[in-house]
Parts: structure tokens; C-alpha cells; sequence
């Protein structure tokens, strides 16, 4: 695991300095405290930092061919390392080292860009081919390992992260503003875009070349719904049973010591009990919890811990909400407004004590549809014609009941009155469309903030209404949400996270499941619980979903409110123009009061200024 970064030149200005390499890469030595490397020549500049996990002796980079004209650096694993090397020793390639950072530059030069599509795991990688001035940048199929490019008439230049990018002389901060209704309606930016205007992320599936001052794009890969699963349920839960097996084996590999994240959910916990059946040793397992009750899953984890004899973990953390949040404005690189990250930063925190890899449960949520909005989406989406009326009657009611129950009511008669894609949007989002409307500036509130993510839905799909949903969520909530999450929390505290249930098979596997093995009896993932009660017993399967929470409207009503009241006082505040203060003022009043719950809202204006103070601000200073 590591952070990569480079500039190619696209003219006959020469590439920056080994100075500039070096900046770029001190921006990014959490991911790889380890070592790091440069790799110049007139036309390219390539740069990493590593985190070893593989062959920790022999495995550093950049690593070059034979000839030292074609170097490569590598963020992430490659878990099918082991059989490509087999395959490209029976073609007559010798190896110098163990990695599989060496295995995809010859893999490379077997294979060309055909080879990214051999690649099975995380990854986001970069190829200067000096015999033919050609840089080939590639991003694994879900997006779990990310890379920012930005394109000038001189250069091209990636990185792990953007705050790589602040670091090369002339870099343009010039602001999005056009993306600030979609952060405030879902937490992010969405991909390909970003919050400054000549910077895009690469997309997932897709690996980009650059020759010629010329960059072009190909998909590899694409998430196929189809063909439908039509074996038994029987026959479903037997292959469900062997390809999760294999994922998390897949992930047993590594020279140093590792563990897991355990919240005592389904998905958490169902990787522990695979990894407990592979391990000789009993798995390290790590969970956090906070002191309000309702927040903490920690007596969970314990009971999954204790059943599967693990060697367990945990915290009761009472953090610095105030600092703490100042610290993952500088790991998220944009303004990033999911508050769970704060929870998946200190349980990193606590597994970096005593191990350098962890495996997650990330995205069982999604491949196996276990959100609870999606049960709530297809009981509206069943009332039909009856949406209209029950609006009606929820708004009436909702205009008489005082305080938070009738603001809620409100709320869901508002959800019920728009139609798709947006009425299952509005159950996402964090905040409404009015009320973005509100604290925006006129130039920014133009755009409707669903419509960045309207293209995910294509008006001729004729697919279930739950893989329609579902697809979008991967393409969107996954990718710029979850995996953000994971990788810059797990990197921010130098270790490295892995998540069996984002295997490529498993996720393809699972959403060509009919809906009915995945949404049964009021509950989702239907068919990934029965395959669990193999290794969990039923008290740890049939519990209330729990979300990886934490109190943050509680929070805002003490000192996260006096520092969101300072801040949104502030004159830079009041003259940044991206927002309208008094009716931020507005919301904090009504929040800190208790007559309205704008935590949401109100923790993504923080992001949002403690960004801008970061990052924009700490510039010009």
C-alpha cells in the first residue's frame, strides 16, 4: 500500500525537479511511512511513498524493466500476484524481487495495456513507457484505491491524493462552485469531478493514456447485472458460501502482522468468521465505541469476538470532536461530509497499534442491497397512484404536530411528491433541495443538486427498480463515499484496509441475485445472512442494522456548536461568497435550540469552511 504521484511533460517546458517530486511525495508519507522514491528523466517525473505489506525487503519503488526505459509506481495489491508471475515465468520473464508491484510491470511489457485487465485487487498505478513517451494510468474496477489527474498545455500530473497536486509550482486552485448543490445534497463530490476546476478523478474500471499531449480513456471493465442468476436458492447460497471464501483468503496474504475491523454487524462479522477459518492464530480484531449507548456496538462486537475466540480489541473513545475534525479535513482532500469517518479514523487509529492490515466489511451494504432505505424506497415505490394522497394527509398532520415529529412528517410528504430518480435521491441525500437553495449564493444554487447524479439512472432501463438503485449506489455512494472513507482514514493512520466483500466476483455475484434473495421478509441481504448462519449464530445475524454512527447532532448542540458559531461568524466566512451567512446563522439558532435537527446540513457547512481554511486560505497566506 502506498501514495503515488508524477508529472509527464506534454511540451517542450522540461519536468520539475526532483525538489518538486519530493514535496509532492513529504504530502502524502502517511500512506508510506516506510520508504519512498523518485524516478526523473527529461520527459517524466514519477514519485511514491510505501507502505510495505509484501515482500518488505525487495519490494521498493519506482520499479523499472531491464533497461530502466519503462518505470512504474503502484498504490494498492494485487491479490492473483502470485499466478500472472507463474504465467510470465513460463514465458520466459525473470523476476528480482517477490512483489507484485514487479508482476504488473512485466505483465506490462508481456501484454501492454491488455494486462490491466488481468489485475485482480486495489489498485491505482501509473506506467511510463520511455520507448514509446507514453504514460498509462490505471484505477482498479470499484475505485477502492483512488487517482487525481490535472492536465495543463505543459503537463500531466496524478496523484493519490490532491493535496499531492498543491505541491507543483503554478498548480490552479481555482474553485467548482458548480459542485457545491451535489456536496450538499449527498457529502461529496461526485466522480469524475472534484472541488477544483482543473482536477478529475480517474474513473473506476478505466485506465487513461497519455501520448502526445493527448489523454483518451477505456473502460476494462463494467459492473454487468446480467445474466441473472437462475440456479435454487439452495444452489445460490453454495456458490455464495465459496466465492466469499476465496475473497477473504485472497486477502490472507501479507508479510506482516494483520488484523480486522469488527462492529458485530453482519458484514464485519462474517469476514472475521472466513478469516478465523483460514488462520491458524486467533484473527486480531479491533472495534470502537462512544460513551452514548446508542451510538456503540461495542457489546456486539464482543459477543461476535467471543464466539469466534478472536483476539479482541476495543476503545470507549470520548474524542475531541473539535480537533479531530481539523485533522480528517486534511486526510478527505475536498470537502467530504460523511461524520463516520471520524469513527473509522480512531478505530484505524487503534488497529495501527498493533497491526499494519485489516480487512473490512465495507460494501455488503450495497452488493447485497442491506440499507434500509431501499426497503423504505420499495414500500413507497409499492403505493403507486396512493403517493399523492398519503402526501397529503402526512403534510396536513405534519403542519399540526409541534418540534421534530411534525418536521420529520413534512419531510417524508415532500419525498412522496417528486418522482424518480429524485424520489429515491431525497431519501440519500442530507439535505433538501430547498434548503441547499437557501445556503448557497445565487451562482451556485442555479443547478438542481440531483442532477450530477441523474446520468446514473438511464430513462430506458427496464431493470428491477431495486438493481436500478442499487447500481447507482455503487457507481456514486460506494465509490465517493464508502471507499473514500476507508482509504483515506485507514492511510491517514498508516495501515491498510482490504475488503473481501468488494471483490469483484462477490459484488458481481450478488446483484445478479434475484431481488427476492436479496430483500426478504422486510429485511436485505437475505441471502448473505442464511449463508452466515454457517459460521455465526442467530442472535449475532437477526439483530437491528446499526450504522457506524456517531452523536453528531448531539455534538452540535455543544462544542461543535460553539465552534460552528465561531467559524460561520467569522469575517472570511462572511466574505468567502460561496454560501449565504445569515441563513446559515439561521439553522445553527434553530438546531442549537432543538426546534429543527440540522446536524447534517450544519456538519457539512463546517467541512466546507474548515476545507476552505485549509486549503484555500492557508494558500494565499
Amino acid at each position: 500500500m502506498c501514495g503515488i504521484i508524477g508529472i509527464v511533460r506534454a511540451s517542450d517546458m522540461p519536468v520539475p525537479g526532483r525538489d518538486v517530486g519530493l514535496a509532492m511525495n513529504d504530502a502524502i508519507v502517511h500512506r508510506g511511512p516506510d520508504d519512498g522514491g523518485i524516478f526523473r528523466s527529461d520527459d517524466a517525473l514519477l514519485g511514491m511513498r510505501r507502505l510495505a505489506i509484501i515482500d518488505v525487503a525487495g519490494g521498493q519503488q519506482p520499479v523499472g524493466s531491464d533497461d530502466g526505459r519503462v518505470q512504474l509506481v503502484f498504490n494498492g495489491e494485487i491479490y492473483n500476484y502470485r499466478t500472472l508471475r507463474a504465467e510470465l515465468s513460463a514465458l520466459g520473464h525473470t523476476f528480482r524481487s517477490a512483489s507484485d508491484t514487479e508482476v504488473i510491470l512485466r505483465a506490462y511489457l508481456q501484454w501492454g495495456e491488455g494486462a490491466i485487465a488481468r489485475l485482480e485487487g486495489m489498485f491505482g498505478l501509473a506506467i511510463w513507457d520511455g520507448r514509446h513517451h507514453r504514460l498509462v494510468l490505471a484505477r482498479d474496477r470499484l475505485g477502492k484505491k483512488p487517482l487525481f489527474l490535472w492536465q495543463t498545455p505543459h503537463y500531466l500530473a496524478f496523484a493519490s491524493e490532491m493535496k499531492s497536486l498543491l505541491a507543483i509550482p503554478g498548480f490552479s486552485r481555482r474553485i467548482d462552485t458548480s459542485v457545491f448543490g451535489a456536496f450538499f445534497a449527498f457529502g461529496y463530490v461526485p466522480t469524475p469531478r472534484s472541488i477544483f476546476q482543473d482536477v478529475v478523478k480517474l474513473p473506476p474500471g478505466h485506465y487513461a493514456v497519455f501520448e502526445s499531449g493527448r489523454l483518451r480513456y477505456q473502460k476494462y471493465w463494467d459492473l454487468d447485472f446480467q445474466p441473472a442468476f437462475r440456479g435454487s436458492e439452495s444452489d445460490a447460497r453454495e456458490e455464495l458460501a465459496a466465492v466469499l471464501d476465496k475473497a477473504v483468503s485472497d486477502r490472507l496474504v501479507a508479510d506482516v502482522p494483520f488484523g480486522a475491523f469488527l462492529s458485530g454487524g453482519l458484514d464485519s462479522s462474517v469476514v472475521v468468521a472466513l478469516m478465523a477459518r483460514h488462520l491458524s492464530q486467533p484473527v486480531r480484531t479491533f472495534s470502537i465505541g462512544f460513551r452514548e449507548a446508542r451510538y456503540s456496538e461495542l457489546s456486539d462486537a464482543r459477543r461476535v469476538a467471543q464466539h469466534l475466540g478472536t483476539d479482541h480489541h476495543e476503545q470507549v473513545v470520548e474524542p475531541d470532536a473539535t480537533t479531530l475534525v481539523e485533522q480528517l479535513v486534511w486526510h478527505l482532500d475536498e470537502p467530504f461530509a460523511d461524520s463516520s469517518a471520524l469513527p473509522t479514523f480512531l478505530v484505524s487509529q487503534l488497529a495501527a497499534r498493533q497491526v499494519k492490515m485489516v480487512l473490512s466489511g465495507d460494501g455488503g451494504d450495497e452488493a447485497f442491497a442491506g440499507y434500509d432505505r431501499y426497503l423504505r424506497f420499495l414500500a413507497l415505490d409499492r403505493l403507486g397512484p396512493l403517493r399523492s394522497v398519503l402526501a397529503l394527509g402526512l403534510d396536513g398532520v405534519g403542519r399540526l404536530l409541534p418540534g421534530m415529529r411534525g418536521f420529520r412528517l413534512r419531510r417524508i410528504a415532500q419525498r412522496l411528491r417528486v418522482p424518480f430518480p429524485d424520489s429515491y435521491l431525497s431519501g440519500v441525500a442530507l439535505s433538501r433541495p430547498e434548503q441547499i437553495r437557501q445556503i448557497l449564493a445565487d451562482d451556485a444554487a442555479s443547478t438542481h443538486p440531483y442532477t450530477a447524479l441523474h446520468g446514473l439512472f438511464a430513462a430506458d432501463d427496464r431493470r428491477p427498480v431495486l438493481d436500478r438503485i442499487v447500481d447507482a449506489d455503487i457507481r456514486s455512494y460506494l465509490l465517493d463515499d464508502i471507499l473514500v472513507k476507508l482509504d483515506r482514514m485507514s492511510m491517514a493512520a498508516s495501515i491498510e484496509g482490504r475488503a473481501p466483500l468488494l471483490d469483484h466476483r462477490v459484488v458481481e455475484f450478488a446483484v445478479r441475485l434475484p431481488p427476492s434473495m436479496r430483500v426478504r421478509g422486510g429485511r436485505g441481504k437475505h441471502l448473505l445472512r442464511e449463508v452466515a448462519r454457517r459460521w455465526l449464530p442467530s442472535d449475532i445475524l437477526d439483530k437491528p442494522k446499526q450504522g457506524f454512527a456517531i452523536p453528531l447532532s448531539e455534538w452540535l448542540r455543544g462544542p461543535l456548536g460553539q465552534m460552528a458559531a465561531d467559524l460561520f461568524g467569522s469575517r472570511a466566512f462572511r466574505e468567502r461568497g460561496w454560501l449565504q451567512p445569515g441563513n446559515v446563522d439561521g439553522l445553527l439558532q434553530a438546531h442549537r435550540a432543538g426546534t429543527a435537527d440540522h446536524g447534517e446540513t450544519l456538519w457539512q457547512v463546517l467541512c466546507m469552511e474548515l476545507w476552505a481554511r485549509r486549503f484555500v486560505d492557508a494558500a494565499r497566506a
